[in-house]
Formats: C-alpha cells, structure tokens, sequence
C-alpha cells in the first residue's frame, strides 16, 4: 500500500500571484522561480532547524486559529531570524498579529499578507 511520506507543497489563489509572489520576495527573500513558485528542499532546514520536517494539520471548522483571516487555510514558513522577518513584513505593509510565542519547537509569530492570508512564521530550536 502507498503512503505519504511529506508535504509536497502549498498551493492556493490570489487576485494578482505575480504582485504576491514578488511581495515575498522582497521582504522575506522568498527564493521565487520564473514558474512563479519556490522550492525548498529539505537539506538545506537542517543546519538551522537540526531535523528537517513539515506538517500537516486538519483542525474543526469552528477553530478561531486562523482568525482574523477569512481564509480557511494557513501556512508555515521556516525563518531563520523571527524578529527580523516580522520587521521586514511589518515595513512592507503587512498586519503583525498576536504576541510572538516560544514553545518547546522554537519560536511563532503571524501576519496578514497583501491578499488577507494568516501567515505563521517558524524560527525551529535550535
């Protein structure tokens, strides 16, 4: 029987995906190819994160999680400077929500992108 063995990526819409691809380019050097996406490979996390790993998480409809967005997803990117990246986000005119928070896997903050998605930003233990 097959099984899955990673998440292969994060695919979702956006009013204008050229505008929102390059937003994050330049403010969290998102390394975006000329197909429009990007890439990350597993073994290039390892020197910061230790174990390289992603994850997939179903939660109920009623979460308030993903709020204020409307959006019923949300997405994860691996940072390697959480004060840094949320400043950089912040002077690109995204909405800095909640306080950061540590836990025992690293260090959380969240924004609101240009389209309204809620964005959580890892920095892994190290």
């Amino acid at each position: 029987m097959a099984k899955v063995i990673g998440l292969g990526g994060i695919f979702f819409k956006s009013k204008d995906p050229k505008a929102l691809a390059q937003w994050y380019k330049n403010h969290l050097q998102l390394p975006v190819e000329p197909w429009g996406g990007a890439a990350f490979y597993l073994n290039n996390l390892e020197p910061i994160a230790g174990s390289s790993y992603s994850v997939w998480t179903p939660m109920s409809d009623d979460t308030d999680y993903l709020d204020p967005s409307t959006q019923p997803f949300m997405f994860n990117l691996i940072v390697d400077d959480l004060n840094e990246a949320l400043a950089q986000v912040k002077n690109g005119g995204a909405q800095i929500i909640a306080e950061t928070e540590e836990s025992e896997f690293g260090r959380f903050g969240w924004f609101i992108d240009p389209d309204g998605n809620k964005v959580e930003l890892w920095q892994p233990s190290t």
